[in-house]
């Protein structure tokens, strides 16, 4: 007997000697798989996608189910034959898709969407605090549903994984579009971001040292532009300019020295984020009025109200507005201008959570083990979570860690 076990031993040995490497790498099986459904977004001019064909074929291969909603990838390029040949089910009835344990989408739901959802589900998508009311949370609440919002997510050294990619893909798109609104054809004062020799570069004013702001800053400086960045933390502006390796015009948010920052602007961005959901106009109507005629404003934080005083929602469609004299770009979803490589960014993130996710069994075990993403947890089975949210909606909070404690 022991004569055969080695003789089979040593064909099979032989045989993996002849296998590429990829071929020997174990697919690791799900103790329990998961029902995933992904929803085609809905919310006005969103184009992103959570999760990409390739993670949907890793999903399936490690024995999960996930269903596509038809048309769901058609703006970030991904068609249905590319989901059906991962492996997904193309549904063409969003009901069929809010039957699944787990939804994944971008965007939060809408009330319509609420209505489809299922007592008991896992939603991972966006929250966007400010904009949620009272009644909506509770609408949710009513579910008994857990809530994970995919930006309140932490990894393990307390970074937000899709928070700076996101960050670093606003970051570079902010500069894009300010250089394509300072063009005379899209209505600008026809100057090149940057310079040229014998001419004096580009003045831009950064409001936010966070990932948008450095990232934003980086691309700047490599056209040329002179860069000067404000912030209300001294520790961002140090550590900005520590990862930048260059010197810059730093300082701390002083109104005199940011209005005469801006009266000398070409470009002012807007990227002071604020963790209660809410930034602060720190830039007032008068200061907007005394910058360079066709000077442009780029408020990327206007989905949490906005740094400028003067700030309106646009939409992709109709991105731009002059007031005082000044171009102003409002669109809250930046990063859908670029939908295919956001789309991949998400994905990144949040495939290796659904696969940890299906390997624990359930959402109290994962949230057990991944004590870093309770942060992103915002209702458990019902019960809201999320301090934030209940102080301004006058909802009392429970305490997500004796929750799980309870329930483990």
């Amino acid at each position: 007997m022991d004569e055969l076990n080695k003789a089979g031993f040593s064909e099979l040995a032989k045989a993996a000697s002849i296998q590429p490497k990829e071929a020997l790498l174990e697919v690791k099986k799900s103790i329990k798989g998961l029902f995933i459904g992904v929803p085609k977004e809905t919310t006005l001019q969103e184009h992103r996608i959570a999760l990409t064909p390739s993670s949907v074929n890793l999903l399936v291969t490690n024995g999960n189910e996930v269903r596509i909603e038809a048309g769901a990838g058609k703006h970030a390029h991904f068609s249905d034959q590319d989901y059906s040949e991962a492996g997904a089910q193309i549904c063409y009835n969003p009901d069929e898709v809010f039957k699944a344990d787990v939804i994944v989408k971008v965007e939060p739901p809408t009330e319509h969407e609420i209505s489809l959802l299922q007592t008991q589900q896992l939603l991972i998508s966006a929250i966007q605090l400010s904009s949620r009311n009272d009644a909506y949370i509770r609408s949710l609440m009513a579910k008994k549903m857990t809530a994970i919002a995919f930006e309140f997510l932490k990894s393990d050294d307390g970074i937000h994984p899709i928070v700076r990619s996101m960050s670093e893909i606003s970051g570079l798109s902010s500069i894009a579009v300010a250089a394509e609104l300072l063009c005379s054809t899209r209505g600008g004062k026809g100057e090149m971001l940057g310079g040229v020799t014998g001419i004096p570069p580009t003045e831009i004013v950064i409001i936010g040292a966070g990932t948008v702001g450095e990232y934003a800053a980086r691309t700047a400086l490599g056209k040329g532009a002179t860069v000067k960045v404000f912030d209300n933390s001294l520790e961002k502006l140090r550590r900005l300019q520590n990862n930048l390796g260059v010197k810059i015009f730093t300082s701390l948010l002083h109104p005199k020295i940011l209005q005469k920052a801006l009266e000398s602007a070409d470009v002012a961005i807007g990227c002071l984020w604020s963790a209660e959901g809410r930034s602060l106009n720190v830039v007032t109507e008068e200061m907007v009025c005394k910058m360079k005629p066709m000077s442009v404003i780029v408020d990327i934080c206007i989905d949490q109200g906005g740094c400028f005083e003067t700030s309106e929602v646009t939409s992709h469609d109709k991105p731009t507005f002059i007031k005082h004299d000044v171009i102003h770009y409002c669109v809250p979803n930046i990063n859908s201008r670029v939908s295919r490589t956001a789309s991949y960014a998400l994905s990144n993130v949040l495939t290796p959570l659904l696969l940890d996710l299906a390997e624990c069994g359930s959402i109290t075990d994962y949230l057990w083990v991944n004590q870093s993403s309770r942060s992103g947890v915002y209702i458990y089975k019902g019960n809201l979570t999320n301090k934030h949210l209940g102080q301004r909606l006058n909802i009392y909070p429970k305490d997500l860690d004796l929750l799980i404690a309870a329930h483990a």
